[in-house]
C-alpha cells in the first residue's frame, strides 16, 4: 500500500504532516527551478505542461467518466493556432494573450463538435470515436501542407510577450507555466466542488440514474468536454511559444495514451494524483536516461507494477486537495 493509500485511513496527524511535506517539495522545487541549467528546467516545463493537459482530460475521464483517447486533438488546436496567428506562415502577428483567447475558444468550439455525435456512446465505442477523432486532426494537419507546413510543420514562431516582457527564455516559459497550472487547477478544483461537478460525478456513477433525478446529462457532457478542450488548447498554445515551432509530429496517438497513463497511474479524479503521475512518466525516463537500453522496459514494468497493485491511482481519490488544505490549516 502506498503512503497516500495509507494516509486515507490516518488520522489528522499524519495528514498534516505529509501536507507539510507536499507543500515544502513544491516551494522547493519552485526556489531551486531559476538556479538549474537550462535543460533541467526545460525537462521542469514539460512537467508543468502534462500537469496542464492531464488536469484538462480529468474533467472527462475523472469527473464525467467518459473515455477520450483524442485529447490530444485540442493540444494540437492551441498549438497550431500560435504558429498560424504568430509567425510568417499568415503573415499575422498577433499578442500572445489575444492568441490564448482564440485559441481557448476555438478549443471550446472543438470540444463542444465533438461532444454533440458521441453523446449517446459509452465505454469502448465513445474511446474508439474519440480516439478516430484526435487522428482526423493529426491527418488533417499533415496534409494541409499550403496552411500548416505538413509534415515540415511551421518554424520561426513569435517569441510569446506579455505587457512588454519577454517569455522566450526556459526560465520564463516556467513562471509562465506554473502560473497557469495553479490558476487552471483551482478553477478545475472549484469547479469540481460547484453544481457542475456534482453534475460529472452523477453521470459518471450511473448516467440513467443522473437524469431520472433531473440532471441534464447533454448539456453537462458538453460542457465537460468544451472545458477539457479549452485547457488542452491553452496548453498548446504555451508549448508552441516554448518550442516556437509545431509539427504533426508532436500530436500523436502515443502522446494522447501517455496524457490517459498521466491520469490512471496518478489517481483517476484527483489533481494531486495528476502532478504524482506526471512526475513518474515525465521525470523517470529523463533520470533513467543513462540506461537507454533499458529504461523504457523498466518503465513498462513499473507501469504495469502500478496498476495491478493500485488500480485506482497511487493518490486516492479521497486525498484531494481538500484534504491536503484542511491538513495546512487544521480545518
Amino acid at each position: 500500500m502506498s503512503v497516500t493509500g495509507t494516509l486515507s485511513q490516518a488520522g489528522p496527524r499524519s495528514s498534516r504532516a505529509l501536507s507539510f511535506l507536499l507543500l515544502g517539495l513544491a516551494v522547493a522545487l519552485i526556489a531551486a527551478t531559476p538556479f538549474l541549467p537550462n535543460y533541467h528546467v526545460r525537462v521542469i516545463n514539460s512537467l508543468l505542461i502534462y500537469i496542464l493537459l492531464g488536469i484538462g482530460l480529468n474533467i472527462v475521464i475523472g469527473y464525467a467518466g467518459l473515455l477520450d483517447l483524442g485529447f490530444v486533438a485540442f493540444y494540437a488546436v492551441g498549438a497550431y493556432s500560435y504558429a498560424l496567428l504568430a509567425s510568417p506562415q499568415l503573415g499575422l502577428h498577433l499578442p500572445f494573450l489575444l492568441i490564448l483567447a482564440v485559441a481557448a475558444m476555438l478549443g471550446a468550439l472543438t470540444g463542444i463538435l465533438l461532444g454533440i455525435p458521441v453523446l449517446r456512446l459509452r465505454g469502448d465505442y465513445l474511446a474508439i470515436v474519440t480516439l478516430g477523432f484526435g487522428e482526423i486532426i493529426r491527418i488533417i494537419v499533415n496534409n494541409l501542407d499550403w496552411l500548416t507546413g505538413g509534415p515540415k510543420g511551421i518554424a520561426r514562431l513569435d517569441k510569446a510577450s506579455f505587457a512588454g516582457i519577454g517569455m522566450a527564455r526556459p526560465i520564463e516559459i516556467f513562471w509562465l507555466l506554473l502560473v497557469t497550472v495553479v490558476v487552471v487547477g483551482t478553477v478545475v478544483w472549484r469547479l469540481e466542488r460547484s453544481i457542475l461537478g456534482k453534475g460529472w460525478a452523477a453521470i459518471r456513477e450511473d448516467q440513467d440514474a443522473a437524469r431520472g433525478i433531473g440532471i441534464n446529462t447533454t448539456n453537462a457532457k458538453l460542457a465537460a468536454f468544451a472545458t477539457s478542450a479549452t485547457i488542452g488548447s491553452i496548453a498548446g498554445v504555451i508549448f508552441a511559444a516554448s518550442q516556437r515551432f509545431v509539427s504533426p509530429e508532436s500530436f500523436t496517438l502515443q502522446e494522447s495514451i501517455l496524457i490517459v497513463l498521466v491520469i490512471v497511474i496518478g489517481g483517476i479524479g484527483n489533481i494531486l494524483g495528476i502532478v504524482v503521475g506526471a512526475a513518474i512518466l515525465i521525470l523517470l525516463p529523463e533520470v533513467l536516461r543513462q540506461f537507454a537500453e533499458w529504461r523504457i522496459l523498466f518503465l513498462g514494468l513499473l507501469m504495469i507494477f502500478l496498476i495491478i497493485v493500485r488500480p485506482g491511482g497511487i493518490v486516492p481519490r479521497s486525498f484531494g486537495p481538500d484534504k491536503l488544505i484542511r491538513g495546512l490549516f487544521g480545518k
